[in-house]
């Protein structure tokens, strides 16, 4: 079982954390005692005194900046980051818009790059972090229409492995957690006879809950996986 003090009093970033996935782990932390930062496009959805919502667009290098300055108002460290934010334009690569593509890129790989960045200089004054990246079913299953979003995956987890040697110094891990289909706003985007031929393919055939991501996070998280760095876990039975 979890301690019950895992989250308490700490302070952590998630990205995309309006909707979907994004707002099931903010809730999450928030219910266990932490202070949290959502990063998001849109208005604020959630109604906690220990939750900081700020609006940014990940995906523009001057917007996060703007960010991560209104944050430092807040507080001189991050203990945890959760890179969650992803757009997703499933088509096929000949008649796939350039402008949803580079999206894509800007978003899924650069942006949390980003995050992950300016978040770990912040990390270095505890020389203590946490960051865990969001990837998906899509980096390994390889669907049709999914060539530059799973790219983007791919490259997340390649990123995310790079960054935790360069960061272990620090005491800071980076590892990534690869979902599998969870019912949220991006998922109803995509047709649902699509979503059900690729849940089909996994070794364990279901759509995702919550609680399966939060099994991961919370171990990824603990203080006794501090020797666990550039790792990918995937649902699923994936690998």
């Amino acid at each position: 079982m979890i301690r019950s003090s895992l989250y308490q009093d700490r302070f952590i970033l998630v990205t995309g954390s309006r909707r979907g996935l994004g707002r099931l782990l903010t809730e999450y932390f928030l219910a266990r005692g932490a202070i949290v930062a959502g990063f998001s496009r849109g208005e604020s959805t959630i109604c906690n005194p220990n939750y900081i919502h700020i609006k940014v667009d990940i995906s523009v290098p001057s917007s996060l900046q703007r960010a991560f300055m209104q944050l430092r108002k807040h507080t001189e460290s991050i203990d945890i980051v959760i890179n969650n934010a992803a757009v997703i334009t499933a088509q096929y690569a000949m008649i796939m818009p350039i402008a949803a593509a580079q999206a894509m890129l800007n978003t899924n790989l650069m942006g949390s790059f980003l995050v992950s960045r300016e978040a770990s200089k912040m990390m270095r004054k505890k020389k203590w972090g946490r960051i865990i990246n969001i990837s998906s079913m899509a980096a390994t299953l390889e669907p049709i229409g999914d060539s530059i979003y799973a790219a983007s995956k791919v490259g997340l987890t390649t990123c995310t492995n790079i960054m935790a040697k360069e960061l272990a110094p620090l005491n800071i891990t980076c590892n990534t957690l690869g979902v599998t289909a969870i019912e949220t706003d991006m998922l109803a985007q995509l047709p649902l006879d699509k979503i059900q031929e690729i849940i089909d393919k996994l070794p364990i055939s279901r759509f995702a809950t919550p609680d399966d991501i939060f099994n991961v996070i919370d171990f990824f998280l603990d203080e006794r996986s501090s020797y666990i760095s550039a790792q990918t876990i995937y649902l699923g039975g994936l690998n």
